[in-house]
């Protein structure tokens, strides 16, 4: 298996997250791509350093105003009289404003609220330099799974949150999507999206919710007591149907949510895709800082050997997971149980 990075993605290093009114060190750090780095080198697979994408790849899933909005975002923000340090709206669009006739504001303090989801998705002097490298490595992991095999893109920040015209929960670029959207374009007439990441992937379902080409299956937490809280239940399958969520109580461990794993792996069987999508996240831990799953090691072990098991060509997306002490080793177990498959 192939691994890429590229280290344009540490330049994006946002200061704080608000957790229940109080502000803490954000943890979306840099330190997340180090601990999984070592565990690249540890199991011998040095990563390929991506190239760039061109725009029309991130367009394929990204409006064109979206992409402005990041790409010159920190610039107009530093630009106001007494900025913060990073671009954060002070409110944001409810359905309410945009069911009745809203409009994108002309400057950015209304943009910020405009094209973000939350609080927890700041932008800095380097995140769009970081998200835009992100999507050249979710871009290489799926060219490997368009020549028929799997490859690992160690993206960062993650992407899954994010919709087509909003950032949202530490991510900004969605890089399943994007590859995807790759897959798609090589020739892939159905492909699969299986997140594991502990939080649904609100963003790739609404990217792809009106698509009959492609399922998206997440397994995740509960969301009626966590993020995203607004979606992520179980009947909501998209007008196709080819969106399935498999929400899981808090305290779920290995085997509850193995099986969930296992019935996504069976849906993606039944579809008959003929490429998959693994947004792959660490924050099912039994150590996540703020976990409300109880996966360990093992299951992670156990997740990779029976994705594999498909057979499909693979590309393996980095999404969450904060505890950098552990979440080299459960990459380490997740790679390693997938080469044992």
């Amino acid at each position: 298996m192939r691994a890429f990075f590229h280290p344009d993605q540490m330049r994006h290093q946002p200061r704080f997250f608000l957790q229940r009114s109080q502000l803490r060190p954000n943890f979306e750090v840099p330190a997340r791509a180090e601990a999984l780095l070592g565990a690249l080198h540890r199991l011998g697979l040095a990563p390929e350093t991506a190239a760039a994408p061109d725009r029309a790849a991130i367009e394929a899933v990204h409006a064109p105003d979206y992409i402005d909005f990041l790409e010159g975002a920190f610039a107009a923000w530093r630009a106001l009289p007494n900025p913060g340090e990073e671009v954060v709206g002070n409110t944001h669009a409810t359905a309410d404003a945009l069911s009745n006739g809203g409009r994108r504001p002309a400057g950015i303090i209304g943009q910020a609220g405009w094209y973000t989801a939350d609080t927890s998705c700041p932008i800095g002097a380097g995140t769009w330099e970081a998200s835009r490298a992100a999507a050249g490595v979710a871009l290489a992991a799926a060219a490997e799974a368009a020549a028929g095999r799997a490859a690992y893109g160690l993206c960062r920040p993650p992407g899954h949150h994010a919709y087509a015209a909003r950032a949202g929960g530490h991510c900004y670029l969605n890089n399943a999507a994007i590859a995807v959207a790759a897959l798609r374009r090589a020739g892939a007439k159905r492909v699969a999206v299986l997140d594991i990441d502990s939080h649904h992937g609100n963003g790739t379902q609404g990217i792809f919710w009106e698509d009959a080409s492609v399922l998206t299956v997440s397994v995740h937490g509960d969301p009626s007591e966590y993020y995203p809280f607004f979606t992520g239940y179980a009947e909501e399958t998209g007008p196709a149907g080819t969106n399935r969520n498999l929400p899981l109580p808090a305290g779920t461990g290995d085997a509850g949510w193995l099986e969930a794993v296992a019935t996504g792996i069976g849906a993606a069987r039944d579809f008959g895709a003929e490429a998959l999508v693994v947004s792959l996240g660490f924050d099912p831990s039994e150590h996540e800082p703020l976990g409300l799953l109880k996966v360990t090691a093992d299951g992670f072990a156990r997740a990779g050997a029976a994705i594999a098991g498909l057979g499909l060509p693979a590309a393996v997306i980095q999404e969450g997971g904060y505890n950098v002490e552990v979440m080299g080793s459960l990459l380490e177990r997740f790679l390693t149980g997938w080469g044992g498959a």
